[in-house]
């Protein structure tokens, strides 16, 4: 495995961030760019510069999905966009309102 770009510091409080306040966005993302329709709760718990992971419930298992960026990233600054795109185009996919603010 090759070393994060973004420290423990980042992951963490992306993580946080995300769980705490964007429980549907997560579980959007999961469920269509993470091809898991199927999901019933999605928690970030790691990102990098090509992706992001999520610990999914499926019935009554749970299991890792990943979820590649469009692009690879080298700011934090950048993850709240990726996050952002991803959570629009999910929303659009699921014909539902986009997150529009943090």
């Amino acid at each position: 495995m090759t070393e994060n770009a973004f420290g423990p510091d980042v992951v963490t409080a992306v993580a946080a961030h995300m769980n705490e306040d964007h429980t549907e966005d997560s579980l959007m993302i999961v469920r269509t760019l993470g091809d898991t329709p199927e999901a019933t709760a999605a928690e970030l718990f790691h990102v990098d510069a090509t992706g992001v992971d999520f610990k999914v419930t499926v019935g009554d298992d749970e299991r890792a999905v990943r979820v590649p960026f469009s692009r690879p990233l080298t700011e934090r600054g950048d993850i709240r966009q990726e996050l952002t795109r991803m959570s629009a185009e999910a929303a659009a996919a699921l014909s539902g309102p986009a997150r529009t603010e943090d």
